[in-house]
């Protein structure tokens, strides 16, 4: 964020980390407007390596169309030149008299799609284990199935036993590293950033499941606060489903399908934190906060069961106070001790908008207990491992 727009309460010494929208005097809220949309990294084309000279793509698919199921498929080689996979002469004939380089090889393309098809049965009827994946190649004239190397696991082997049984149809290539969904774009771990419909931001605490199996996340109760919508880097997350403030500082959204809830808090910069369960704030115990503005903070617990006054009759009970650093936008956010949650963000007290460590004082930060969160909103966390 280029920008932030703080709010608070009028209470002079103090601010909530709300979505209120009031000016604070010296306590800020954890939640943050938003003036501009997060600046990710420039987007530039990808250059395309070995550039065909004298045949464009749309040759190519108008080859392949006119060719249709005579063709195995096509391809550009090192020089520049469409190759088309042919299991026959007389196509081959075709292909050279289109100005195309013909390629004979052994199978033809109903033979290879079928050993496809069946492989995709297969992964649905009895999943595919560490498999990659698996395709119709016109360079070897095969299909290449893909596995990482080292994978001896009972479904990964039984699944290239079953494609290995189609002979010479079938190539195994093995692979290197881990293929993970759409840069992770889709993933939702706590202390991420959530974007409200009002123009605040807030942070994820915890992925849970409602006693009925309704996905939603957990965050403070001031950013739920009016039972907002939620997106995040611009795709829709959800609405809210439960919301508790002032008094409690919880909610609940439910998440839309296509988004990937993982039992485990973003580490800004470490691995991300497994959640193992849950755990009752002590006094004493360190305690770590993840959140969109400051993310992993630590500090120790001070304090339980404080009521704070965040001004304008806002007034919650039964918060946990703590010395890790919390400032605006962090509403919301995962705390932790070691692998057990222990709450969600609320507030903090902060100077200039900054935790008072950046002045050389002690950090004055206060959470909602993750055991009131979830009686309240009727959910149990989603573990990771």
């Amino acid at each position: 964020m280029s920008g932030r727009y703080r709010v608070g309460a009028a209470l002079v010494g103090a601010a909530v980390l709300t979505a209120a929208g009031l000016v604070a005097a010296n306590w800020a809220t954890a939640d943050e407007g938003r003036r501009h949309a997060a600046e990710g990294p420039r987007v530039e084309p990808t250059k395309q390596v070995g550039k065909p000279s004298n045949k464009s793509s749309l040759t190519a698919e108008a080859l392949q169309t006119e060719l249709g199921s005579r063709a195995v498929g096509s391809y550009y080689d090192s020089t520049g030149e469409l190759v088309v996979a042919v299991s026959d002469a007389a196509t081959a004939e075709l292909v050279r008299a289109a100005g195309a380089v013909p390629k004979l090889v052994r199978f033809t393309a109903a033979e290879l799609n079928s050993v496809q098809s069946e492989l995709n049965r297969l992964a649905v009827k009895s999943r595919p284990g560490k498999v990659r994946s698996w395709y119709v190649d016109p360079i070897t004239g095969t299909v290449v199935v893909s596995v990482p190397k080292g994978a001896h696991d009972v479904f990964t082997e039984r699944f290239v036993e079953r494609a290995k049984e189609h002979g010479d149809l079938v190539t195994v290539k093995t692979v290197y590293g881990k293929v993970v969904p759409t840069a992770d774009d889709f993933s939702l771990r706590g202390g991420f950033q959530v974007d409200k419909n009002t123009g605040y931001v807030c942070s994820l605490g915890f992925n849970a499941r409602s006693s009925k199996g309704t996905r939603v996340f957990l965050t403070a109760g001031h950013c739920t606060s009016g039972k907002p919508s939620f997106s995040r880097n611009g795709y829709i997350l959800g609405n809210t489903v439960a919301t508790s403030f002032p008094g409690n500082d919880y909610g609940s959204v439910d998440v839309i399908e296509g988004w990937d809830q993982q039992g485990s808090v973003e580490g800004w910069g470490a691995p991300s934190v497994a959640v193992h369960g849950t755990a009752s704030p002590t006094v004493g115990s360190e305690l770590c906060k993840s959140g969109k503005s400051t993310g992993w903070t630590c500090g120790r617990i001070v304090a339980n069961n404080v009521t704070v006054n965040y001004g304008n009759n806002r007034v919650v009970r039964g918060l946990f106070q703590h010395t890790a650093c919390v400032e605006s936008g962090d509403s919301g956010g995962a705390n932790m001790t070691g692998n057990y949650a222990q709450g969600i963000t609320s507030g903090a007290a902060l100077i200039d908008g900054k935790c008072l460590d950046k002045s050389n004082r002690t950090n004055e930060s206060y959470s909602q207990p993750i055991a009131a969160a979830l009686q309240g909103t009727q959910t149990t966390l989603v573990l990771g491992s």
